[in-house]
């Protein structure tokens, strides 16, 4: 009877961590079919974890152990360079990864800053056992270089854009690509991704007041 109990009670806390990982387990299975079998192995492998407002989920100079991915919330990703002026290279919300992918791989020191700009909920995958989980679901293996394949498309097109596109252009796409993350930072912080001054991204903004 020991032994059932505890066989019941492990697979009830199995079955809640799947539940409570749902948003996570869809978007996996938008680029691999995860069985249910599956995906009770992931939630084997996954820490669920609550960071408030102003937390650090990674700083600069440490080596980042973990892959995360936003449950619920907002962060950003920047470094401070030599003259302590911040530049924001990510701006990350629910569905979103937010992890230094280089410091990540390399179990080298970061190169970024990870902050949370809201009270945020975070799934993180441990460097430590990421091979592990590869061998008992091999799918997880093409699912993340996949989303690594994005994160470099998506790398490359914004270094293109920033080379190719006025300030203003580049304000009007972020605006059509990401209407909701403006609404949820602050306007300096919109400018810094732009790199841009917030002078500037005010001035932006009255003229394209102005044009309507």
């Amino acid at each position: 009877m020991g032994c059932l109990k505890r066989e019941n009670t492990l697979f009830l806390k199995s079955k809640s961590t799947v539940m409570s990982i749902t948003s996570l387990l869809t978007y996996i299975n938008n680029y691999v079919s995860l069985t249910p079998e599956e995906e009770t192995l992931i939630a084997q492998h996954v820490t669920k974890r609550r960071y408030l407002k102003g937390q650090y989920l990674l700083q600069q100079g440490d080596i980042c152990k973990h892959s995360s991915f936003i449950i619920k919330g907002c962060t950003r990703i920047f470094y401070v360079d030599a003259e302590g002026q911040e530049h924001i290279i990510l701006l990350a919300v629910e569905d979103w990864w937010s992890s230094d992918i280089a410091s990540f791989i390399d179990q080298a020191p970061a190169n970024f800053n990870i902050q949370c700009l809201e009270d945020t909920e975070i799934a993180q995958f441990h460097y430590d056992t990421i091979e592990n989980l590869h061998a008992q679901v091999p799918k997880m293996e093409r699912f993340f270089r996949k989303i690594l394949e994005r994160a470099l498309a998506a790398s490359q097109k914004r270094i293109i854009r920033n080379f190719s596109m006025t300030a203003k252009e580049r304000y009007l796409y972020f605006k059509a690509t990401y209407p909701k993350i403006e609404q949820r930072i602050p306007q300096y912080m919109v400018a810094s991704y732009l790199g841009i001054t917030k002078e500037f991204l005010s001035k932006i903004k009255s003229q394209l007041a102005q044009e309507k």
